[in-house]
Parts: C-alpha cells; sequence; structure tokens
C-alpha cells in the first residue's frame, strides 16, 4: 500500500490506483495515449491494467487526479524484484518503473516527473536499493525526463528484434548448411530447466534470482534445448534427473537453450480507427511504442487481401523469446533452428501475429540471430535501460551497479517487457 499521498503543485493528487472506482477512468487515460502509426490508426493492449504487475509479489500502480474536477490524468506502476550479479556480492533489490503515462492535454505540468518521485518513494519504502526502468533510444521525451530531470544514467543497450510470424525471412537468412532434420529440439521439465539456466545465469552482467518462479508463470509456454542430433544429449534423458552435473557431464560440443512467453494469454494487441471500436481495458507496455511500425501488418501492404477494416478489428498477440543461450563453435546454426522453431510456435498460437525477443548490446548470440538481407521482414530498435540509486548518497566509484556502467550481457526479464 502507498502510505504517503502527494499533492503536486496544489493540483493533482497523487494516490494508488483503487480497482473498484478508478477502472473506467485508467481506461479512458489510456485510450488518450494510445500510440499513433499514421493518421486514423492508433495501437493499444487490452488485457488487465495489473497485469504484468501482478506477477511480482510487491507491486503498486500510482494515478495522478486532478483536485478540481476528479479527473485522472496520468499513471505509472512499479514493483519490487531481487537482481544478481555477475560481479559478486550479495543480491540487490531493485524497484522498476513501468507504463509511466500522462494525459496529451496536461503534459509539460511536472505531472510525469511527479508520477516517477512517488512510485520512488514506494519503491525505497519497500527496501529498493535502486530505480529501473526501459525506454526506447527515441523517446526523447522520456530520455529527457529520466536523465535530466530525475537524476537517472543510462545502464545498458540493447536491441529488440521484431518479425511477424507469418512472413519469412529472407532465403538466405535461414538457410543453412545442416538440414533441420539433423537438429534436434526437446522440451526440459522444469527442474531441468531450472538447473541449465541457473548455471548460465552465473554469466550475466545481471539477472533475475527467481527464475524458476518465472519458468512456473502460465504464460510460460516452456523450456528447450537445441543440439545436433549426431551429437546427442544422454544427460537428458533421465526426466527425473536434476543434478546440473549429471546434465552437463553429458552436454554436446555445441548446444542452445531458450523459454518462450506468451502474451496472448493475458492481453493482446489491437489496431484501431477512430470510433470504430470500444476500448478494451488497456494497460500499455514499453515495448508497444517500439513495435507498431515494425509489424509490417496485412492491412499496411497493398497487396494484402485482408482488408483494413476487417483486420484492426481483430485482436492479436505475440511470442516473446526469453533466456536464449548458446555454447559451441557451431551455435549460429542451432539458433537458426531455434528462430525457426518459434516461428512455428507463433504460427500455431491463435492470434499470435508477432515474433520478438532482447538481446544486450554484447550478448554473443546477437551475431547469430538470422536478419538476412535489407529487404528481410526482421526489424531491430534500440532499446535503453537506465538506473538510479534510491537509498542514499553513494558515487559511481563506489556504488556495485552504476560503477560497472554500461552492462551488456543481461537477461531480460519477460514478466517487464
Amino acid at each position: 500500500m502507498v502510505d504517503n499521498i502527494h499533492e503536486h503543485q496544489n493540483k493533482v493528487l497523487i494516490r494508488e490506483f483503487k480497482e473498484a472506482t478508478d477502472f473506467e477512468a485508467v481506461e479512458k487515460l489510456e485510450k488518450n495515449c494510445e500510440i499513433g502509426y499514421k493518421k486514423g490508426i492508433s495501437i493499444f493492449m487490452s488485457g488487465d491494467p495489473l497485469g504484468r504487475i501482478r506477477l511480482y509479489p510487491v507491486h503498486v500502480m500510482l494515478v495522478a487526479q486532478l483536485l478540481e474536477n476528479g479527473e485522472l490524468v496520468g499513471a505509472v506502476r512499479g514493483c519490487i524484484k531481487r537482481v544478481g550479479t555477475r560481479f559478486g556480492g550479495t543480491d540487490l533489490t531493485i524497484g522498476c518503473i513501468l507504463g509511466l503515462r500522462v494525459s496529451p492535454r496536461h503534459r509539460r505540468m511536472g505531472i510525469g516527473s511527479g508520477l516517477v518521485k512517488s512510485v520512488e518513494e514506494w519503491m525505497e519504502r519497500n527496501g529498493a536499493q535502486y530505480g529501473f526502468l526501459a525506454t526506447e533510444e527515441n523517446n526523447v521525451a522520456s530520455t529527457n525526463l529520466f536523465s535530466l530531470k530525475c537524476n537517472y544514467v543510462k545502464f545498458s543497450s540493447l536491441v529488440i528484434y521484431v518479425q511477424p510470424v507469418n512472413e519469412h525471412l529472407a532465403e538466405e537468412a535461414l538457410d543453412v548448411h545442416v538440414s533441420s532434420r539433423h537438429i534436434k529440439i526437446e522440451k526440459l521439465n522444469i527442474d531441468q530447466a531450472v538447473a541449465i539456466y541457473k548455471n548460465c545465469l552465473r554469466q550475466r552482467e545481471i539477472y533475475p534470482t527467481d527464475i524458476e518462479a518465472i519458468l512456473k508463470e502460465k504464460l510460460s509456454m516452456g523450456t528447450w534445448v537445441c543440439f545436433f542430433q549426431e551429437e546427442g544429449w544422454t544427460g537428458l534423458e533421465k526426466k527425473e534427473e536434476r543434478d546440473l552435473d549429471s546434465i552437463m557431464a553429458t552436454a554436446p560440443k555445441s548446444w542452445a537453450i531458450f523459454s518462450i512467453w506468451n502474451t496472448s494469454e493475458t492481453y493482446k494487441l489491437q489496431i484501431r480507427r477512430p470510433n470504430l471500436l470500444k476500448l478494451f481495458h488497456v494497460s500499455i507496455s514499453h515495448a508497444m511504442e517500439r513495435i507498431l511500425p515494425c509489424l509490417k501488418l496485412p492491412f499496411m501492404s497493398s497487396s494484402s487481401s485482408m482488408s483494413s477494416s476487417e483486420f484492426h478489428k481483430k485482436p492479436f498477440g505475440f511470442l516473446f523469446l526469453y533466456g536464449i543461450h548458446g555454447e559451441g563453435e557451431r551455435v549460429g546454426e542451432l539458433m537458426k533452428g531455434v528462430w525457426r522453431f518459434g516461428k512455428r510456435m507463433g504460427e500455431k498460437e491463435k492470434d499470435c501475429t508477432v515474433m520478438m525477443t532482447e538481446l544486450g548490446g554484447s550478448d554473443p548470440l546477437r551475431a547469430h540471430v538470422p536478419q538476412g538481407s535489407s529487404s528481410s521482414s526482421m526489424t531491430c530498435i534500440n532499446d535503453l535501460w537506465y538506473l538510479k540509486r534510491l537509498n542514499g548518497p553513494v558515487s559511481d566509484e563506489d556504488d556495485e551497479l552504476t560503477a560497472i556502467r554500461p552492462v551488456g550481457n543481461v537477461f531480460v526479464d519477460p514478466r517487464e517487457f
């Protein structure tokens, strides 16, 4: 619960979201903040406004309300999580800021910075040592707010890869020398996945400590390993085996592990035109602002047989590949197999239109994401992570996280996407 309620400049009240009474007002606010692609077309998410942060035991949503008439003109979400680092020491507690929104008519009034300050205070009261957020590199308004007004520093640069599942990459991107028949993709049970991931995470510069909870979420469709049939992996044949040493003792020379998160189970994206559709309950993630120009959806193509009036009425979802890790000289060939597998999963999933993943700037697997020629349907978006020390004036040199920035090989938590 939020203990303190702020009156910002004696005009705005910042308080905790009340699900019973604020539902429609937040719906209206999100509608006003919907992301535009071109005139008459916009995109938003349908689903639970707390859907993403509910996955964390400690979470909050704050709203900004005008005192003069009670209108909700802003909102922000926050959650608390534990992370580990490759650099040793104890695990850290960070607070994540998600879904900051301010009504277009009430911007440049300090409401956004007021919401950030309020959620930071909530995070501090709940033990967070750092504030954390993500935004697109080209979002100048957001980067200025966080870096210039709220004193956040750039912590990491990442790349989001977006591809419609109903389109194919250029032939050369997936045309590997080894037939897909020679590549085996095997699903792991939870115990096997946890054992392998805990070993892999030690190589990441920052990662969530509750990987088991992530893998057990209903949105996680499963975890798979990919390797060559000729090499095999006998340690996986005993499904009850959970000892890491026993599993890895027979690991092939080249292998990859990955998991898939299905957002379609809790929320969907939807294209709309003015006055055609009633807005569903919405909760727009930071990924939203990046993916619209990348979708290359049927109605955006002059050759499409599906009319825009038919397509934009239908909500659609996306799959997110996360926890991708690979080892060995032939991991590039395996990554193409992983990508084909993800696309096939998306094609089978009802209403799934897009497949995405996000990798840190120095993640070695970036070199192996199949992109093909410049005409490929794959799109890349630059993402930025920002960080701020919350509890105490500590210099960059003495601080465990800010001293190591920028970091590049990170684990992207699917709950925040």
